[in-house]
């Protein structure tokens, strides 16, 4: 057993914001990131993915953030971005560090268990994102289809669908930029479950900070998140108006049923497709906080900015509004506030 004041459970933009406000405190903690590596879910993208495409990324405390070369790889750029930050302000990050489970320790501590180790702590920042939890809707059929099922968190590039057709299934933005990709190597149906709304406004941190306010509102009433591309709409780039001139981004109502060969719709009509691709997102990665039952009757976790309500002690950073990265550093400064506050002595007389 290993005691500290707070535990910092993962080590992308808004656990290392924490870290960073946690020893600029002085406060006695440790960060913990299940990854091999720097980067958080950065080094996990698919190597297609180029800076440019990027939605703006929010600088780091105190350490700006310049994008050097457009052309160059998100998971090479980013996760040296925070390897560099790291180094420069003394953060150690315990890797890998998987961690199973949080518990009531009952004596007004927190257990934090890991395979090898068990943290008690006074106070929790939960920031493990979204990235390891791929949401995979479910329709009839399948288990069915005898072509490729994968969701975005596998793809590896375009190359691998060559001659194909591809069933992408999502109305955000990287179902738009992977069927993008797809198309220069094979034909693709995209099917989504409402139309897509596009913009031509370009995402500014304005617009991150509308995003924020949104999806604040919902967490404090103790709802699911809800998705950015929900709330933003999804920003019409000079690649994509071509591609819907030629016609390329016509988009049909989700599908009914997966078929052996493809898809099918009640209406009668079907696609053959040779591979399914579900850009259909993320849900919060919170299952080793289940033993704490911090979930509501509508299945979210009513938050007060990062602070669980129902456990003062919990503070969930890049979790609904702060699963931005506009809001993910700032989070990281708030729940220091407050648990600064929780950590303080109790005056006596």
């Amino acid at each position: 057993m290993i005691s500290v004041d707070v535990v910092v459970v993962g080590a992308g933009q808004a656990g290392l914001s924490a870290g960073y406000f946690l020893g600029r405190a002085g406060i006695d903690h440790v960060v913990l990131d299940a990854d091999r590596g720097p980067g958080g879910a950065w080094q996990h993208r698919w190597p297609t993915l180029r800076m440019a495409t990027v939605h703006g990324i929010h600088d780091l405390p105190a350490m700006p953030f310049e994008v050097v070369d457009e052309n160059a790889p998100a998971n090479e750029v980013l996760p040296a971005y925070f390897a560099d930050f790291e180094r420069r302000n003394g953060i150690h990050v315990r890797r890998p560090v998987s961690v199973t489970a949080v518990r009531d320790g009952g004596d007004g501590r927190l257990l934090v268990e890991s395979a090898g180790e068990t943290w008690s702590a006074r106070a929790l920042v939960n920031a493990t994102g979204t990235w390891t939890h791929p949401f995979w809707p479910r329709y009839p059929g399948q288990e069915l289809f005898r072509g490729r099922q994968l969701h975005t968190a596998n793809y590896a590039g375009p190359e691998e669908f060559a001659g194909q057709h591809v069933v992408v299934v999502g109305g955000g933005s990287s179902a738009v930029q992977l069927q993008l990709e797809i198309q220069q190597v094979a034909t693709t149906t995209w099917v989504t479950r409402r139309e897509p709304l596009f913009t031509d406004e370009p995402f500014t941190h304005d617009t991150g900070r509308a995003v924020v306010a949104r999806v604040d509102e919902a967490v404090r009433a103790g709802r699911p998140p809800a998705s950015v591309v929900s709330v933003t709409g999804l920003f019409r780039t000079p690649r994509i108006r071509a591609a819907q001139e030629a016609g390329l981004m016509d988009r049909l109502p989700v599908f009914d049923r997966l078929t052996p060969t493809g898809a099918a719709w009640d209406d009668g009509r079907e696609v053959r497709a040779d591979a399914v691709l579900w850009a259909t997102g993320f849900r919060a990665a919170i299952d080793h906080l289940a033993p704490l039952k911090l979930r509501g009757p509508g299945g979210g976790i009513k938050v007060d900015g990062t602070r669980v309500v129902a456990d003062p002690r919990v503070h969930l950073v890049g979790y609904g509004p702060s699963a931005s990265t506009v809001g993910a550093s700032r989070a990281g400064r708030a729940a220091v506030r407050e648990i600064k506050e929780l950590l303080a002595p109790v005056p006596v007389g």
